[in-house]
C-alpha cells in the first residue's frame, strides 16, 4: 500500500489524503460538495448501483460492486487509499460490514458517517420490530390500507400478509413485483413536505405507515404527517453496527479528515 507521502502532495510539501466516500445518502452527497476542490483532500466516491439513475455526487464517482471484502481491500490497496468514510444508508448492512472488514484487512482508517435515527414523540404511535418480516406480521391487528416506504428490496416480505391493500413507494419499481392482490405503485425521490404528505395519505386512505428508522430530513415529512392524522406507524429498527466510530454530520467529518494531513 503507497504511504501517505507517496500520494499526493497540496504544493506545499503536505501529504493529501485520499479518500473513499462509500456513497448512496443525501449526507455522503454533501461531504462530497464540501470536498469538490478541497485543496488538502482526493476525495471520491463509490455507489452501490442499486438505483437506477441516482444523483450523482462532484466527484469521480465508481458504480457498482467491489466484489466482497477481498475485492474491496484490493481497491483500497491498490488505489492507496488513506481514509475511507462509510455514509452509505443506516440499513446497508451487508455493505458496512464489508467496509468495516476490508478497511481492517488493508489496514485503512474508517469512520461511520450516519444520520441519527428518528425518536418518537408523545404523539406518535409507533410499533418497534427488528425486522421487514416481523413488520408484515405486526400489520395482521391494524388497518387495511398500508402505506409502505421501505424502499423497493423488501417488499415480497409483506407477501406473508396479502390481504391488505398498499399503497407502495419507492425511487425505483421493485424487482420482480410482490404478489399482492391489491397494490399501488408511486416512483417519487424525496424530500418531502408535510403538506404532500398528509394530502396523498388522506387521498389512498392510508389507515397504517410503514418505515424503516432510517433518520435524516428528506423523508421525515411522513411521520408527521401520521402524527397529525394519528395514525399508527410499523417502524423497523437500524441493524447493529459494526463496532466502528460514528461521525454525526459532515462537519464532523471533515473536522476527522483535515486532522489526518
Amino acid at each position: 500500500m503507497l504511504s501517505m507521502a507517496e500520494i499526493l502532495t497540496n504544493g506545499e510539501g503536505k501529504p493529501v489524503p485520499r479518500l473513499l466516500i462509500l456513497g448512496g445518502t443525501t449526507e455522503a452527497t454533501a461531504l462530497a460538495k464540501r470536498l469538490a476542490g478541497h485543496p488538502r483532500i482526493d476525495g471520491r466516491v463509490s455507489l452501490a448501483g442499486r438505483t437506477r439513475n441516482p444523483v450523482l455526487p462532484p466527484l469521480p464517482t465508481r458504480i457498482g460492486g467491489f466484489g466482497g471484502v477481498e475485492g474491496l481491500a484490493a481497491y483500497l490497496r491498490d488505489e492507496g487509499i488513506g481514509a475511507a468514510i462509510d455514509a452509505t444508508h443506516p440499513f446497508a448492512a451487508r455493505i458496512s460490514a464489508n467496509a468495516a472488514a476490508a478497511c481492517t484487512q488493508a489496514g485503512v482508517p474508517l469512520r461511520r458517517l450516519t444520520r441519527p435515527a428518528w425518536v418518537a414523540g408523545p404523539r406518535d404511535r409507533w410499533i418497534g420490530v427488528p425486522d421487514m418480516e416481523a413488520a408484515a406480521a405486526a400489520l395482521s391487528d391494524l388497518g387495511d390500507a398500508v402505506f409502505l416506504t421501505i424502499g423497493r428490496q423488501e417488499v415480497a416480505a409483506f407477501e406473508a400478509m396479502p390481504g391488505k391493500r398498499y399503497l407502495i413507494r419507492a425511487v425505483d419499481p421493485p424487482e420482480p413485483m410482490p404478489a399482492l392482490p391489491r397494490m399501488s405503485l408511486i416512483l417519487d425521490r424525496g424530500p418531502f413536505t408535510v403538506e404532500g404528505e398528509l394530502a396523498l395519505m388522506r387521498g389512498h386512505g392510508v389507515e397504517v405507515l410503514v418505515s424503516k428508522n432510517s433518520g435524516g430530513r428528506a423523508t421525515d415529512a411522513k411521520l408527521e404527517a401520521a402524527r397529525e392524522l394519528g395514525l399508527p406507524v410499523v417502524m423497523v429498527q437500524r441493524p447493529a453496527g459494526n463496532g466502528v466510530a460514528e461521525l454525526p454530520d459532515v462537519e464532523a467529518a471533515l473536522e476527522w479528515l483535515e486532522g489526518m494531513g
